[in-house]
């Protein structure tokens, strides 16, 4: 009997399947072996060797697979093909006492039966430089966790934590934070022309009138962009010369007056390429965006559809499609779109990503041919994400989109213009013809204006996504050059500068892979880090804002421990680990050259660094023994107390909370008619009986959002938990009234179905009935 050791029982479950009575597979329920919890585990006099131990969890998994092993004629290690998956085969190998050098290890990037045998008739010995590589950065993040961590409690509060990656993500959200507070809007308008033509619409057309925007005033452009230097890259901006209300009247005055003729039509036929199909840090994005699945949600449900042989492995930096896959593409594209929709012969990709490592494949669907509906059986969520993996892939085997654009140039009091064949011509072409305009007509001002209009000449692999198709249309009536417009009305809107927007997960991790930070199986880990250590909060658009304590942290570690919070520093630590895993470099080194300034820095600031210094100091003084105020941080929030504790254990509760309380008296208990009191916990502050311990009444704080429910028109809309932990919005009157919405509502209604408004991203908000679409900015 040939025993198979794998991470996971779904896995298992799934593999088994495909092998005969021969093979018994069986799962180690992940990592058997790690760091102690309760000890650093890490001996620095002796190169950082590693003591490791059998978690507690691990203890009972353990006895049954080494009875399996010694029952076994031979066992093979197929944990995955990454570094951690190396690492756990390393770890089994041991714990099992195997031969070091026996070819007991077999990888595969996608669980089929074709994958499975082939991995089988190539087995090999477990690669130490990529368990090197694993445990360099195992033993790295110890030695920054256990030594920085315990300065945080000591400093600031108990319980917080800093890491190599986790502290990057917290500075890069903390950053941009700043930026924006240090960001001063401007005010401009916008003006545009609702125009008329008398020409026949034309077959696609079922209007005479569209609009144009205003662009340039006499030689000078109304709008420009400008580009802003941020910490984690460029934000760009946009604002106008039009800076107040008075000019943009004046200008409306004017163009109320004027002549409208177009000047020139340029039309363009452009070609659109499907993107690549998904690495893990695109995959992530595009949950986030499209299907509002958290990075962490995503690859649990990535995970199981791996398991059960749905897609290939889901922890990859690379692009690469194997033959086999984009022929099978070729068969589904022809057999359900049509040939003409097919590729002659398949499209390659280039990976892009900085540090790409492990050659995997790219996320895939294992068998192309099994479109979404043939998957009934996936709960939802994975339907869904299995769906926008299939559609990814499939995409990428398919035509480009030929799309058909058409910009038109308008001119108010006859001026002339033309196209150029880029921009900086087209300025410069503009200027001038109205210049000489203005020298011989002696106008006052002269305006162009622009309009731009797309049609899908061929959808190409935008059939592949139906309805959902990622373009729009904006269909101009069929217009001719030096053809004059009617003016059905100018519109001038009041506009502000906007501040570079906070991080959401996707844009978050779109810039941790941008800079080399970290790689994909530690994107989802650190986010969830950062929010479930209250740093970081997502906001009701779904933004990552820091809060009070993260931003304390961060301006410490900013402060004293510079090199743990650069990207460059970081980002090079990641490819030093990379060419450990190569084998291009020894990794005993590498943790060296790290700690060995770290702890002698650490060493300084513990003594330098004064606690009364990061915390906020009062205006007025202790009433028992004088002494100065402090805003401290504890268990359960913050609270002001006495400078001289322990000696003088003076506290009072903040304003805030004083506040809070009193917004959330005056319920009754209604077991035994007490007054109900806030009191706080692990989880949050609740409303507790004031007769506590004689009666133990409990109840929650209630989040109300001051909207009446819409369909019994009794209850409040109030904030709720889903069993998984995700907040929804609901009638307080539940059971009785179930209404209940995701996003949070503004207080408005839609002006089109009469529904609740609600908040979405980018600082947008919709209509909560899917079936109206309404949307507004």
């Amino acid at each position: 009997m040939t025993l198979i050791i794998v991470e996971s029982p779904t896995k298992a479950k799934t593999i088994s399947k495909f092998l005969g009575p021969k093979f018994t597979v069986k799962s180690s329920f992940g990592h058997i072996r790690d760091l102690p919890e309760r000890e650093m585990g890490i001996d620095v006099e002796n190169d950082f060797a590693p003591k490791y131990v059998v978690n507690r969890k691990a203890q009972e998994k353990v006895k049954p697979l080494k009875a399996d092993a010694k029952k076994a004629d031979f066992v093979i290690l197929a944990t995955d093909e990454d570094r951690e998956g190396e690492a756990i085969a390393w770890h089994l190998s041991e714990i099992l006492k195997l031969k070091p050098d026996e070819k007991n290890r077999i990888v595969f990037h996608e669980i089929t039966k074709t994958a499975i045998q082939k991995a089988l008739d190539s087995p090999r010995k477990i690669n130490f430089d990529l368990v090197d590589a694993q445990q360099a950065r195992r033993i790295l993040d110890r030695l920054v966790g256990f030594e920085l961590s315990p300065l945080l409690w000591k400093k600031i509060k108990y319980g917080l934590s800093a890491g190599r990656v986790q502290s990057i993500a917290l500075r890069i959200i903390a950053e941009r934070e700043r930026e924006i507070e240090k960001f001063k809007k401007e005010e401009y308008w916008t003006i545009t022309a609702q125009l008329e033509t008398k020409s026949p619409i034309g077959d696609l057309v079922s209007k005479n009138y569209f609009e144009a925007t205003l662009t340039h005033q006499n030689d000078k452009k109304i709008e420009e962009t400008v580009t802003l230097k941020l910490f984690a890259g460029d934000y760009k901006t946009k604002k106008s010369t039009i800076k107040d209300e008075k000019t943009a009247g004046e200008i409306k005055a004017e163009l109320e007056k004027a002549a409208f003729k177009v000047s020139e039509i340029a039309k363009k036929e452009t070609t659109r390429t499907p993107p690549p199909p998904f690495t893990t840090s695109t995959l992530q994005q595009a949950a986030i965006n499209s299907l509002g699945y958290s990075a962490k949600t995503t690859m649990m449900l990535a995970q199981k559809l791996y398991e059960q042989g749905h897609i290939t492995y889901m922890r990859t930096d690379s692009t690469n499609l194997s033959m086999e896959s984009m022929l099978a593409a070729r068969k589904t594209i022809e057999k359900k779109f049509g040939s003409e929709y097919a590729l002659g012969s398949p499209r390659f990709y280039k990976t892009k990503s900085k540090g790409a490592q492990e050659a995997h494949e790219a996320i895939r669907p294992t068998n192309p041919a099994q479109t979404p509906e043939d998957l009934a059986k996936l709960d939802d969520r994975q339907r869904k994400l299995y769906a926008l993996i299939w559609r990814r892939m499939v995409a990428s085997q398919m035509q480009p989109a030929v799309l058909n654009s058409v910009k038109v140039l308008i001119g108010a009091k006859g001026s002339p213009c033309s196209f150029a064949q880029n921009q900086d011509q087209q300025n410069e072409v503009i200027s001038k013809q109205v210049s000489e305009q203005k020298k011989e007509r002696g106008a006052k001002n002269e305006y162009i204006l622009q309009a731009n209009g797309s049609t899908v000449k061929f959808d190409g692999y935008l059939k592949v996504y139906g309805d959902k198709m990622p373009v729009s249309e904006n269909l101009l009536p069929d217009l001719k050059e030096k053809e004059g417009l009617d003016l059905e009305k100018i519109n001038t809107a009041q506009k502000f500068t906007t501040p570079p927007p906070r991080y959401s997960e996707a844009t978050l991790v779109k810039v941790l892979e941008e800079y080399g930070i970290g790689r994909p199986s530690t994107y989802a880990p650190t986010i969830s880090t950062i929010i479930d250590r209250k740093y970081v909060e997502k906001n009701e658009e779904k933004k990552l804002q820091p809060l009070e304590i993260g931003l304390l942290v961060n301006d410490l570690l900013v402060e004293h421990f510079p090199g743990i919070v650069d990207m460059r520093f970081t980002a090079q630590m990641e490819e030093d680990l990379d060419k450990v895993a190569g084998g291009e470099k020894k990794w005993v080194p590498i943790v060296k050259k790290f700690y060995d300034p770290f702890h002698e820095n650490l060493v300084s600031k513990s003594k330098e660094i004064k606690k009364e210094d990061m915390l906020e100091k009062l205006d007025r003084k202790c009433p028992e023994c004088g002494g100065d105020l402090l805003v401290k941080f504890g268990r359960f929030g913050k609270f002001i107390a006495c400078s001289k504790y322990p000696e003088c254990k003076y506290t009072e509760k903040t304003e805030d909370e004083k506040k809070f309380e009193e917004e959330n008296s005056g319920e009754v208990c209604e077991k035994c008619g007490a007054p109900m009191v806030v009191k706080r916990g692990r989880f949050g502050p609740f409303l507790g009986c004031s007769k506590y311990p004689e009666c133990k009444n409990i109840k929650p704080i209630v989040k109300k959002t001051g909207v009446q429910c819409p369909k019994c028109e009794e209850g409040e809309i109030v904030e709720r938990k889903s069993k998984r932990g995700r907040i929804f919005y609901g009638c307080s009157r539940y059971p009785d009234c179930d209404y209940s919405l995701w996003n949070k509502p503004t207080g408005e209604t839609c002006p089109q179905c009469g529904g609740l408004l609600t908040f979405a991203a980018k600082g947008k908000q919709k209509c909560a009935n899917k079936e109206c679409g309404y949307e507004k900015s």
